[in-house]
This record gives structure tokens, C-alpha cells and sequence, in this order.
């Protein structure tokens, strides 16, 4: 008679069980009130970064190597070796475009103008422009499963009596942008007074998206302005990137152009809830879920950029320039991502030839 493998299946169970980081999970897990969060930004300033300057401390951290060649210095940037997957996706006989790439990255980190510009990789077949992107994507991931790549986002209570019922932002957006305009300077002030001077200080910067400030007004009416009971309404979550659940991570790729359009990078009106709400030019009718959108706070890669129908190019320059996107019967919206493309030779000499696409060449 064939023996049960039921016990052995419970000792695989077992086994796994105590593999697993009940611990990390609830960190990645955390949620709070907004008075939390104001809490850790005092102990780690760094969780409000702007999407370019976690993208250059993310590929920092994995180290740095100097060498010499033909009398040059080079710096090797360790992240491109891929270490972390046993060198999947490593580069090799690149470093000097890497390097540029690097500096590029820390100097839109510094606000030096780069930071309005759409990276633009571009070479023959096989020069990693695909890989160096997927590096950079899967990086993002990782680091903020990291503690010291840690960043929140937050969701709205619309009924006190039901807490667990949140409605997330659905750009991700960082919580301080709750904070109101007039307040933010007090906010900004009190929260960097224990930093040092050469920090980089606490910028409270942008606005709400349309969703959320419909939700911000209708609880400021609730509370007849009462800016800080609107706050009971607030709940605070850490927020991991992904590119699999399209959270902080968008890709774009071009498409027959007959079915395409540029509502895949800006988002749709939901028409199954305008009977709910009555209009089409309500946010909460609306699916912030074209691409800018959902990359916001993180990364956005275009593939094969330069073949984008030029209604796609409009919204990538006001994208890049503004950082403002336009979504479909609403105001411009702001976002803060890393916008990076990839092309082939002759598709960028095109471009450089072609009089008409000045502000794209720029």
C-alpha cells in the first residue's frame, strides 16, 4: 500500500514557515496617522525625496570603484553589475556612458535644470538602452523595500465608523502635500530643526491630485475648515514600487496607432461611474491610470520613444518641462518621476535632422 505524504507535506509547510519575516512583512505593511508620519520624517528627512534623488542615492549605495584608463579616471558604479541576481543583467566595456548617465541622474538630484529633460538612450542593437532601463526599474523595487530607501504614500477614510475602508491616492502622492500652502513654511521649519546645515532641506513642494482634492474639499466643508480634523481622515502607507502591480513603475511602448491613444499615458473617464456621481468631469469618475500616472513618485520608460505619434510627444514635453501631465477635463496635475526613453541610431539621427521637433531635440 503507498504510503501518506501527508506528513511530509506538513514538514515542508513547517520548514517554509520558519523562512518567513513576519517581522519585515509588517514593516512593509506599516500604516499610520498623518501625526506619524510627521514623526518619521523627523528621524529620516530622507523619505521625502524627490523621485531623481532616490534614483542617484539608489545607485550609490550598491558602491563605487576608481580606476585608471589612458591616464583618465573612471569611476565604476557597482549597481550595474547586477550583483543582486548573480549578474544577470550586468554591463560590461560601458562605464564612460554610465558615468554620464550618473551625473545626470545627480544633477537633476541637485535641481541643476537636468531634471526638466527626458533621458534619451540611444545606440545600435545590443548596447543595453533595454537593459540599463530594466536595471534601473528593478533597482527602484528593491530600494524601497530598503529602510533607507523607504517612502509613503496615503489613502482617505471617507467614514470614520468603518477605519479599515481606505481609498488610496491614486498617484501615490507624498503625504506632506496635504499640508496647505500657508502652513508650509511653519511645517518645513519645524520639522528640519534638528538637521544639520548642510543637509539638503525639507521641501514641502506641488499639488493634490484631482481625486484627492475633491476628497481634501469635501472634508474641508465637512469640518467648516478645520484643517486638522481633515487629518482623522488621513491614513499613512509605506509604499513599496512595482512594476508587476504598475505602482511607481510605468513602461510605454508604441502601438498600431489606430489603437492607441494618449488617454494610455494621462488616463480615462470611467463612464460606469458617472451615474454614480453624476458628471464626467468629476475626479472621482475618472481612472488616474495611464501611465504618467501611476509612475508618479518612480520611473516611466518609453521604448523606442522616438516612434511615438506626436500627440504622445506634447504630453512627454509637458511631462518633462512642467512636470505637469493633462488628464482628460481637469486640470494640469503634477508629477514627480524619472521619465527615461530608448531609441536606435537611426531614429535619433532622424530626430536631429528633423527642423520641426526643436523643443524635443533640446
Amino acid at each position: 500500500m503507498r504510503e501518506s505524504t501527508t506528513a511530509s507535506g506538513d514538514a515542508i509547510i513547517a520548514k517554509a514557515r520558519q523562512a518567513l519575516d513576519v517581522d519585515g512583512y509588517l514593516e512593509l505593511s506599516w500604516t499610520g496617522s498623518f501625526a506619524h508620519y510627521l514623526d518619521i520624517v523627523r528621524r529620516n528627512p530622507k523619505v521625502t525625496r524627490s523621485a531623481f534623488e532616490r534614483s542617484y542615492e539608489m545607485i550609490l549605495s550598491c558602491g563605487t570603484r576608481e580606476y585608471v584608463d589612458n591616464k583618465k579616471k573612471i569611476v565604476h558604479y557597482t549597481f550595474f553589475d547586477d550583483e543582486n541576481v548573480g549578474g544577470q543583467d550586468a554591463i560590461y566595456g560601458l562605464d564612460i556612458p554610465l558615468m554620464k548617465l550618473v551625473n545626470m541622474f545627480k544633477s537633476a538630484a541637485k535641481r541643476y535644470g537636468t531634471e526638466k529633460r527626458v533621458i534619451l538612450l540611444h545606440g545600435p542593437v545590443g548596447s543595453s538602452k533595454s537593459t540599463i532601463a530594466r536595471l534601473l526599474k528593478r533597482g527602484l523595487e528593491e530600494y524601497s523595500r530598503r529602510p533607507e530607501g523607504a517612502l509613503y504614500t496615503f489613502g482617505w477614510v471617507r467614514d470614520l465608523d468603518d477605519p479599515d475602508n481606505v481609498v488610496p491616492c491614486p498617484m501615490h502622492e507624498e503625504p506632506l502635500r496635504l499640508v496647505p500652502d500657508h502652513l508650509r513654511p511653519m511645517f518645513a521649519t519645524q520639522l528640519s530643526e534638528d538637521r544639520k546645515e548642510d543637509d539638503n532641506p525639507i521641501r514641502i513642494e506641488g499639488d493634490l491630485c484631482p481625486f484627492c482634492r475633491q476628497e481634501f474639499r469635501d472634508a474641508l466643508g465637512r469640518y467648516n475648515g478645520d484643517w486638522t480634523r481633515v487629518l482623522n481622515h488621513i491614513r499613512v502607507r509605506r509604499l513599496l514600487l512595482s512594476s508587476q502591480d504598475r505602482v511607481g513603475i510605468g513602461t510605454f511602448q508604441p502601438k498600431d496607432e489606430k489603437n492607441q491613444d494618449s488617454t494610455e499615458l494621462t488616463g480615462d473617464i470611467n463612464y460606469r461611474k458617472i451615474a454614480e456621481y453624476g458628471s464626467d468631469s468629476d475626479p472621482r469618475a475618472f481612472n488616474f491610470d495611464g501611465e504618467f500616472n501611476i509612475a508618479n513618485r518612480g520611473l516611466v520608460e518609453f521604448i523606442e520613444v522616438l516612434k511615438l505619434d506626436v500627440a504622445f510627444l506634447y504630453d512627454l514635453l509637458g511631462a518633462r518641462q512642467e512636470h505637469r501631465i493633462k488628464p482628460k477635463k481637469f486640470a494640469q496635475t503634477q508629477i514627480d518621476e524619472v521619465i527615461i526613453g530608448h531609441t536606435n541610431e537611426a531614429e535619433f539621427k532622424r530626430l536631429q535632422n528633423n527642423e520641426f521637433m526643436e523643443a524635443l531635440r533640446d
